[in-house]
């Protein structure tokens, strides 16, 4: 159930027969039963609290006790009965037809002149099962299917069937129209038996009966009485039930359902409780159907109840998506424009009240120069909607991402509907204060005017005028949130109470639909203008300069005089935008850029003393990124900006890309402290030279970086005066790898390889020596094995044991090394070497067993015989070959004289040897 359209109420039980027929006359219920008697019943007066009627003939919710009985008022039980309450008579139908005077029930002869005349007498084909007038149609049901019977000339055309199983059923609608049972399904015909439409009622079973009381149809089914709304989905609205239910018939005030021995009366719920109930569980179209209903005295209510129902509505279907749909039902709600603005928080409302004086209206035309002229005095809280911030930036757009297209076409449909009017009303204000202003009357125009020292003249408050500037300001600004810029304009040429700043600051679509013309002629002045936008409309603009082919070299360096700060956003959003057409000097002017920050920033938190290498600003990650992914900047340029002691992995970046290997691994070891991006850097160069040098070349990358692990923490110096000469050179070119500088030990022995010459390490196969003698195990001790990093070195040989040579790999370690600390390191080895042995091997066969195929091949190739014989021509010449010397193709087919072979050859090779004469 969805809501209480109905109150049953037992009217009365235990009548002593069973009921075969019943009517009500006022607020009397007429009973004809099975022993042929007619009871009356009406409203049971015992009760001392019963309040006086309102409508002395309605029925009335209250029991009901008898008041008379006529015996024998029909001989055969009653079909049907019906208070013709025009003429004050009950027609009842047994064995025929019978009609009785009301109230008191004399019997009356149809003697054909005393109201009733017989006019004609049409013949069916069998007997009418359910009929009802369709204006001057009459439409039966017989047998199992519906006719139309003509009443001027008797003349019978079928319909449709009525089933196979329900008997037919024909209900008149108040409108003239019908509904006809199909089984448990109801169609709308008109009087003529023509489908009105594709919807129908689907009851839940063949009713016996249906009664029409606006808005309902209700129907009587086998347990319970189904009631639903007679509207499009003709929804479900309540079920009552009631158990053997065998009539149902409408009263003037309510619905009566007679059991075999019991009468119910269905009573409407009040409107109002039921718009109530309605809204509440959101049925609102049923809701305002209803409000349709209320009384014509009621109609302040009924609107009340409307406006409230449709705001109500439009809510929910905002919620859910349904935008047009919403802005339809808050225009019939009539409700305030600023009201459903208020949904929209990327639209901004002026909030005072001073509107301009008709003259100064905007009326723009197509000059471009035209958007600033005029003004609105609507602009002072307008600041709010540009903020200077950045972080208030980012918020408003992240604001206008949640603002969907569809949400803003719907609000540009709604405010276009209301303009006519509002835009009505203001101008007959206008016209209005002018005839006050000529008349003189001070106390009338006092009521419009106030005073406004600002502006030094006494402008007039005119609401409507104000409300109009309003929905022509949110109006525009819809326009171009959803690049509709054309239609902006059209609004912009034409009077409207636009305001003034809003337009220059937030019609950048429009500027840029100006511009575009003059991207081929007058590049510079598009670049002049576009300032204007560029803030507010950063991608808008520079999607203008591409669109428009202006050289990236010439709006950089205009950005560079007159837009600095937005110089570096232009590089970002070219190289977003088209990675392909920056160039390397743009490259670099914006790695200098984010350099110039982060130099800013590290110099500020370094004269405070809490300068952290771990901190990352956001424009530092972009450096990083920047110095990673692009590679057309000047790499020593930046080298020399770079502190002497900070912003190391910048710095290591660099190195690494002049192939610095072992001074960019030394950073990121002994400076960062982050093994972990040493090895992701040793990573990056394996694999970016795997495919083209041999395998244990592009390795020694690992045993650079293993001897860091090993050197002292004191060898660093060596590193940093060496990047130190590095960045102080004035002629700085990538240095040759392959030196062979070394730090000697005691004896005069080599004690660890050094860093400049890992990368020139080769195996030799008589290159067998560990290099170490005892000597340097006593310089170890002296230096401490502490400075060695022993559990980085064992986690990069069992990491990365698959990549590392694993001779010279051995040679770099310290002979006090533990066996046992090797095994993940050289555990795999031995596998992985017997599994490559046996490839090879199973290679070296696969390629033997394929030589013997081809050879085979090859000999049974050369046995081939070719017969010659007396008719065997010669394919060139096209004579015998007889016993001449000849020739075979390869198809073991063709012949040919071998002189003619011979011949063919050398005219090939001339005509491929000739030159081309030139003309």
């Amino acid at each position: 159930m969805v809501h209480s359209a109905y109150d049953s109420f037992e009217l009365l039980h235990d009548c002593p027969t069973k009921i075969d027929a019943i009517e009500s006359y006022g607020s009397k219920l007429l009973l004809g039963c099975s022993d042929g008697s007619l009871r009356i019943y009406g409203p049971d007066s015992s009760g001392a609290d019963r309040s006086p009627p309102i409508d002395q003939h309605a029925l009335r919710k209250e029991p009901y006790a008898l008041e008379r009985t006529v015996a024998r008022f029909s001989k055969k039980a009653l079909l049907l009965m019906q208070v013709l309450e025009s003429r004050e008579l009950l027609l009842s139908l047994s064995e025929s037809i019978a009609f009785h005077r009301l109230p008191n029930l004399e019997p009356l002869l149809h003697d054909g002149g005393r109201g009733f005349v017989e006019v004609k007498d049409f013949g069916v084909p069998d007997t009418v099962k359910s009929m009802s007038w369709c204006g001057e149609n009459i439409c039966l049901g017989i047998r199992k299917e519906y006719m139309i019977l003509n009443a001027t000339n008797g003349v019978l055309s079928e319909v449709f069937s009525s089933g196979k199983i329900a008997p037919p059923l024909v209900v008149a609608l108040p409108s003239g129209e019908l509904i006809l049972g199909k089984e448990n399904i109801g169609v709308f015909v008109d009087q003529n038996g023509k489908l009105l439409q594709a919807d129908r009622i689907c009851w839940s079973e063949a009713p016996a009966v249906v009664v029409i009381q606006r808005p309902y149809a209700i129907a009587l089914l086998t347990r319970r009485v189904e009631i639903r709304f007679l509207r499009v989905p003709y929804p479900l609205i309540q079920t009552i039930v009631l158990q053997n239910a065998c009539h149902l018939i409408k009263s003037n005030n309510a619905v009566i359902v007679a059991l075999e021995n019991s009468v119910c009366g269905l009573f409407p719920v009040p409107l109002g409780a039921q718009i109530v109930q309605l809204t509440a569980y959101g049925n609102f179209e049923e809701a305002l159907a209803l409000c349709k209903l209320l009384p014509p005295e009621d109609a302040s209510l009924r609107a009340a109840k409307e406006g409230s129902i449709h705001i109500r509505y439009a809510h929910y279907l905002f919620d859910n998506g349904c935008y047009e749909e919403a802005m339809e039902h808050f225009l019939a709600s009539q409700i305030d424009i600023t009201y459903v603005l208020t949904l929209y928080p990327s639209i901004v409302l002026p909030k005072t009240t001073t509107v301009p004086e008709p003259e100064k209206l905007l009326d723009l035309s197509l000059d471009a120069s035209q958007l600033s002229r005029g003004s609105s005095g609507l602009s002072d809280d307008l600041e709010t909607f540009f903020p200077q911030s950045s972080e208030s930036d980012e918020n408003a757009a992240l604001e206008f991402k949640k603002m969907s297209h569809n949400t803003l076409m719907a609000l540009i449909k709604f405010l276009q509907k209301k303009r006519f009017s509002v835009l009505e009303k203001a101008a007959a204000e206008g016209t209005e204060e002018v005839v006050l202003d000529a008349v003189g009357d001070d106390f009338t125009s006092a009521r419009f005017k106030k005073s406004n020292k600002v502006r030094g003249s006494i402008p007039i408050n005119s609401a409507a005028r104000e409300m109009a500037a309003i929905l022509d300001t949110a109006l525009l600004q819809a326009l171009l949130l959803t690049g509709q810029s054309s239609v902006a304009l059209e609004l912009l040429k034409c009077l409207n109470y636009c305001d003034a700043e809003l337009i220059q600051k937030f019609s950048a679509a429009a500027i840029i639909e100006y511009l575009k013309p003059l991207c081929g002629t007058d590049p510079m002045l598009v670049l002049e203008f576009s300032m204007l936008v560029l803030e507010s409309c950063p991608t808008e603009t520079i999607e203008l300069f591409l669109s428009g082919n202006i050289p990236a070299d010439l709006v950089n360096s205009y950005f560079k005089q007159r837009a600095p700060n937005m110089q570096g956003r232009y590089l970002e959003l070219m190289l977003a935008m088209n990675e392909n057409g920056i160039s390397g000097n743009l490259q670099n002017e914006m790695v200098q850029i984010y350099l110039s920050e982060v130099l800013e920033w590290y110099t500020e938190l370094s004269a405070q003393q809490i300068w952290d290498e771990n901190a990352y600003l956001p424009t530092r990650k972009k450096l990083l990124s920047a110095l990673e992914t692009i590679s057309g900047y000047n790499l020593e340029g930046l080298l020399r900006r770079l502190p002497p002691d900070a912003l190391f992995e910048e710095r290591a970046i660099l190195l690494g890309k002049m192939n610095q290997h072992e001074l960019a691994l030394s950073l990121y070891v002994h400076k960062l402290h982050v093994p972990e991006l040493a090895l992701a850097y040793c990573d990056r160069v394996y694999e970016s030279v795997v495919h083209q040098l041999p395998v244990r070349s592009s390795g020694n990358i690992y045993l650079t970086l293993l001897q860091i692990y090993l050197n002292s923490q004191k060898t660093t110096k060596n590193f940093e005066n060496r990047i130190t000469n590095l960045v102080s050179s004035p002629n700085t070119s990538i240095p040759k790898f392959g030196s062979a500088a070394s730090i000697k030990g005691k004896g005069g022995r080599k004690k660890i390889a050094s860093i400049e010459g890992a990368e020139d390490i080769r195996i030799s196969p008589s290159n067998t020596d560990s290099g170490r003698s005892d000597g340097d195990a006593e310089e170890l001790g002296e230096e401490g094995v502490s400075t060695i990093m022993l559990d980085q070195v064992f986690d990069l040989l069992s990491r990365r044991w698959d990549r590392i040579n694993g001779a010279q790999a051995l040679k770099l370690l310290p002979r006090e090394t533990k066996l046992e600390n090797l095994l993940p390191f050289l555990g795999p080895l031995p596998k992985k070497s017997s599994e490559a042995y046996r490839n090879f091997s199973v290679i070296k066969s696969l390629r033997q067993s394929e030589n013997l195929l081809v050879k085979d091949e090859l000999y049974s190739q050369r046995k081939a015989v070719v017969k010659i014989s007396s008719d065997s021509m010669c394919s060139l010449c096209n004579k015998k070959i007889g016993t001449s010397v000849f020739a075979v193709y390869p198809n073991g087919k063709t012949l040919v004289h071998f002189v003619c072979f011979r011949d063919s050859q050398s005219m090939k090779a001339v005509a491929k040897g000739s030159p081309i004469r030139k003309r």
